[in-house]
C-alpha cells in the first residue's frame, strides 16, 4: 500500500492537483498508518488494528479515485 500511496502522490503533484482534498486525504492516510503502527507496537489488539488498517485502505482508495478523476 505505501508504494501505491507514493505513486498516487507523485501523479497528483505532477498534474498540479496535489492540494486541497488530495492533500487532506493524504494526511489522513498518513495519520491512520501511524496510528496503526502505534496500536501494533503497544496494545496490539488485532481487531482495532484491522479497523484502522481498513479505514486507511478506504482513504487510499478515495485518493486513487480522486487522482483518476483529475487525470482524465
Amino acid at each position: 500500500a505505501p508504494t501505491v500511496f507514493y505513486a498516487v502522490a507523485i501523479v497528483l503533484a505532477i498534474i498540479g492537483k496535489g492540494d486541497g482534498l488530495a492533500a487532506q486525504l493524504a494526511w489522513v492516510y498518513v495519520a491512520l498508518r501511524v496510528l496503526h503502527s502505534l496500536i501494533q507496537a503497544t496494545v496490539n489488539k488485532v481487531t482495532l488494528r484491522f479497523l484502522v488498517f481498513a479505514v486507511s485502505s478506504f482513504v487510499l482508495m478515495a485518493l486513487v479515485g480522486l487522482a483518476i478523476v483529475n487525470l482524465f
